[in-house]
């Protein structure tokens, strides 16, 4: 089994159009695949192909209730909570949690002494399953609105795509916070996708940068390709980065994706290279069993 992440540094550069076109090649080639939308913030993966839901998991958390009865404000829990999550003003005997900022470690129960901080579950989101020609082929991350982090949503959707399926596409939230950082840690490889922009090209180097630090394997296929300048393809060769496809700027693959069509369905010369692409990366980087 092999893991690859699909990311960007930024949205819009045609993560998901890269994400959804591998998935598709990789499944036309009777590979068995399976599709995990981990930008749980806007998940669209689904929107590509024709599935059934057939499974729906919450994610929750617990978070501190503190009773005011049984509280001698002694402010220890708010010393123990490393997010800033418990709000304190001992003089007036004023405490709150704020639920949003809380990460549900558990660390102001433990520093209680007085049995005053209870849990409460809060739901955070969920984990979809589809059935795509009657197999569980795609896993989607869906946060609630309104949540701070994506974080424990992801975590449970890479944990229900442990499976054993051949490949393992993750498409992964934009960006280079902790959803991506999180995702990218679950891969084997990852896939960053720019254009040749300005935009792009700086987004791309600060993805650059936190996939070395956390050492992870990566190359780059650049979408648009035509579009911009140069900038993008000096770096890439001074860097010593693996350029490892262009897709040239074309207006109908840019309508085939907006009315939500599979685009190497039309264009066949992309399931071929997608696929080839997939194979040379398993040959170089061997793959999740050969590395445990």
């Amino acid at each position: 089994m092999m893991k690859i992440a699909i990311a960007s540094g930024k949205g819009g550069t045609g993560k998901t159009f890269v994400a959804t076109n591998i998935f598709y090649s990789l499944c036309k080639n009777n590979r068995s695949a399976m599709l995990v939308d981990c930008d749980a913030e806007a998940p669209n993966a689904i929107a590509f192909f024709d599935v059934n839901l057939v499974n729906s998991d919450d994610v929750s958390q617990r978070v501190p209730v503190i009773s005011s009865n049984a509280c001698t404000y002694c402010g220890k829990c708010h010393d123990w909570c490393n997010y800033n999550a418990i709000f304190i003003l001992p003089p007036v005997k004023v405490i709150q949690v704020i639920e949003d900022l809380c990460h549900g470690c558990g660390a102001c129960v433990v520093a209680c002494q007085y049995d005053a901080i209870t849990e409460k579950l809060v739901s955070l989101g969920k984990v979809n399953s589809y059935l795509l020609n009657g197999v569980v082929s795609l896993i989607e991350a869906r946060m609630n609105i309104g949540v701070m982090s994506p974080v424990s949503v992801i975590k449970a959707a890479l944990k229900k795509a442990d499976t054993m399926a051949d490949f393992i596409i993750l498409d992964s939230p934009p960006g280079t916070s902790c959803p991506f950082i999180q995702t990218a840690l679950a891969a084997d490889f990852v896939i960053l996708v720019t254009e040749p922009t300005p935009f792009s090209f700086s987004d791309l180097k600060q993805s650059v940068e936190t996939l070395k630090k956390i050492n992870k394997p990566f190359g780059v296929i650049v979408n648009k390709a035509g579009l911009g300048n140069a900038d993008i393809y000096f770096y890439l060769e001074k860097e010593k980065i693996q350029l490892l496809h262009e897709i040239l700027f074309d207006i109908e693959i840019a309508e085939l994706y907006s009315t939500g069509k599979i685009v190497a369905e039309t264009k066949q010369y992309l399931e071929i290279e997608f696929y080839n692409m997939i194979k040379k990366i398993m040959r170089q980087y061997g793959n999740s069993d050969n590395q445990r």
